[in-house]
């Protein structure tokens, strides 16, 4: 894994660059992004391009030994951009216009918006594109997918949908258009629908999913634009990618169709209290849990491109992070193959929103924060790893036997995210909950589409993957059948895919894949519980829980334990060929029922497993085993040889680090 760092040679005269990225490079880090924000230094006005201070940079870089990723500029137009063309701003949803001096406030359908991106995204291209030192480039940054109401996107939209339905009768069918009196006579009818003026509860739930999709498909457009116009001109060596939100983005990072790979920044300690005691200090684990699983699974590699180095200006508190814990997110990002991890900044600025975003150095550009001397200590340990490094190696087959995939779908996050039906529902926290409990198993855990090879995983996890239709279903028993462990939970199937209910019942046509049928479901007040047998075994639950009929040959594996449907089934198993799905209609208080479940998946197919912690996380690279202790505990490892970073008492914020080949 190469580290590298951001640094804005904009922010700072010119006389300390060349100290600047002597320091950088004196200090281990083995590259430099730069430019991501200078659209206005690098074309101060419209067609007149300076590129000289760039150049220098790119000078400078070269002679300390340090490559270089460039950033398109574009999530910050010029000021002279939205003066001549005032509607290149996004609208939000009181249709108030965006305005400069901000970022990410295009109106990406807007065609002035594409064509001086063009511009811009070309001239760097020609410049830098043969550039040896340059290795490769961020296109825009931290795409969102935002809301665009101006008239640009609605006409856009409008676009979108006569290439997807192709008459206003089709997408009437839809979108259930016959409620409310909601018909369309064309579609050039159609704007997009507005929760914000109507109330949440009262729009099409349909048209507001077709325009979350539309929204996201914009934004990988004009992603794909940019990639297109640099390959016009750059060279092979050179990769393109952009730096997605590690978690809870808007964004469908597998719409976009011309990246190398996906990138992704990552900030684990935003404000809440996390896990444990010292948790506000170690930050969420489950933003980098998602994210080193996730973003590999997309193309095959990843890398961070913004890791925080240490406290931040936005989050609801920003404290000081426990010694050692930039140290942990590091390596927890080496355990899950990223090819390369950026710290976003090296200085801490002096004006701007960010001045008090801590960097690898103090305002001075000299005093190394804590955060910078954890990434020096990181860099040197990485060094010592390589060293020791046998490419021969492979996973462990114990490891193989474990592997474990996530069925996820933006879609479904979206709609399910607009009726909820209760406001205990998180589909984030739902589906991180069984990423949690594979990971406590010490499973390598991957995120995996429709489209993919079912058969690669030994173990299928769907959560909550509500809309589906036929082939989906047969694909899943055919997995089934060939020996493959599908664990579906709750919400699963419960529409089609144009997000309407089923006709028949309410489990549709999942009912010879799970072994039954669902026939009616429960949410219980915040604070209420019920109880659920599973073996002797009593658990909780409030959030969700679904009642069912199971057919005769399936097996009923929990049951409710009160309340008028006491003894109605919740988790149901059936085989089918030679492998077996579990079908978990309820959603415990805790996990517990949900752990149980897929732990005892695992024992009846003899796989053995771990038991870690929750916050402890163990993976798997190159020959190498590494730990990390995001809980407030202290943890005692079970390998008992020799640690070549750490030992086997793991405090918390701790790294250990042991080779493969001396034992598991």
């Amino acid at each position: 894994m190469s580290v590298g760092v951001y640094y804005y040679p904009e922010h700072w005269s010119p006389d300390q660059w060349e100290r600047d990225v002597k320091n950088i490079a004196k200090h281990g880090f083995e590259f430099i992004h730069m430019a991501e924000f200078a659209w206005a230094q690098m074309e101060p006005t419209e067609r007149q391009f300076d590129f000289s201070w760039l150049d220098r940079m790119v000078e400078l870089a070269e002679a300390n030994g340090l490559k270089i990723i460039l950033g398109t500029p574009t999530a910050c137009p010029p000021v002279w951009l939205g003066e001549k063309y005032p509607d290149i701003y996004m609208m939000d949803a009181n249709y108030q216009r965006k305005e400069h001096g901000t970022r990410a406030n295009l109106s990406l359908s807007n065609p002035w918006v594409k064509e001086y991106t063009k511009r811009i995204v070309t001239a760097m291209a020609r410049r830098y594109g043969n550039c040896k030192t340059v290795m490769g480039w961020q296109i825009d940054n931290e795409p969102e997918a935002k809301e665009d109401y101006s008239e640009a996107a609605q006409q856009a939209f409008r676009l979108w949908l006569k290439d997807k339905y192709g008459s206003v009768e089709i997408l009437n069918e839809a979108w259930g258009t016959a409620f409310w009196s909601q018909r369309y006579a064309s579609i050039d009818e159609v704007r997009i629908h507005n929760a914000s003026n109507v109330g949440w509860w009262g729009v099409n739930p349909i048209a507001l999913l077709d325009y979350k999709r539309f929204t996201a498909d914009t934004q990988a457009a004009y992603l794909d634009l940019q990639a297109h116009e640099l390959r016009k001109h750059i060279a092979k060596y050179q990769f393109v990618t952009t730096n997605y939100v590690a978690k809870g983005s808007q964004s469908d990072p597998g719409r976009s169709q011309q990246m190398d790979f996906a990138s992704f920044t990552a900030y684990p300690n935003y404000g809440s209290a996390n896990l444990g005691e010292l948790g506000f200090r170690l930050g969420d684990y489950s933003v980098l849990m998602f994210a080193n699983d996730y973003y590999p699974s997309l193309n095959g590699t990843s890398g961070v491109m913004e890791l925080q180095p240490g406290q931040v200006n936005w989050a609801q508190y920003n404290a000081l992070l426990q010694p050692g814990t930039v140290r942990m997110w590091l390596w927890h990002c080496f355990a899950a193959s990223n090819s390369f991890a950026c710290t976003y900044r090296y200085r801490q600025v002096l004006y701007g929103a960010e001045q008090y975003h801590h960097g690898i150095t103090s305002t001075d550009g000299l005093s190394l924060s804590q955060g910078g001397k954890e990434y020096v200590q990181v860099i040197q340990e990485i060094k010592r790893l390589r060293e020791l490094y046998q490419p021969h190696l492979t996973m462990p087959k114990k490891l193989q036997q474990r592997k474990a995939a996530i069925l996820w779908s933006f879609d479904n996050l979206w709609s399910l995210e607009r009726q909820k039906q209760t406001n205990q529902w998180n589909t984030w926290k739902h589906m991180q909950r069984y990423q949690q409990v594979l990971h406590s198993l010490g499973a390598p855990v991957s995120f995996i589409s429709e489209q993919d090879d079912f058969n690669e995983y030994p173990f299928l996890i769907v959560p909550a993957y509500e809309m589906v239709d036929e082939a989906l279903v047969e694909k899943w028993k055919a997995y089934v059948r060939q020996g493959g462990k599908l664990i579906i939970s709750a919400r699963t199937g419960a529409k089609n895919k144009n997000a309407h209910l089923w006709e028949d019942n309410l489990s549709g046509i999942m009912n010879s894949l799970i072994g039954g049928e669902l026939t009616s479901f429960d949410m219980l007040p915040k604070g209420k519980t019920g109880s659920i047998m599973m073996n002797g075994k009593a658990y909780s639950w409030s959030a969700w829980g679904e009642h069912m009929r199971p057919y005769e040959h399936a097996g009923v594996l929990a049951s409710y334990d009160d309340q008028f449907f006491q003894g109605t089934a919740c988790v149901i198993s059936n085989e089918i060929g030679r492998g077996k799905v579990w079908y978990l209609g309820v959603v415990s208080c805790d996990g517990l029922l949900e752990r149980d479940v897929i732990r005892n998946a695992y024992e009846q197919s003899k796989v053995g497993v771990e038991s870690y912690p929750e916050g402890v996380l163990v993976g798997y690279r190159d020959g190498f085993m590494v730990a990390v202790n995001y809980s407030s505990e202290d943890y005692i490892l079970q390998y008992a040889g020799h640690y070549l970073v750490g030992d086997r008492i793991l405090k918390p914020a701790d790294v250990a680090v042991w080779m493969v080949d001396e034992g598991i």
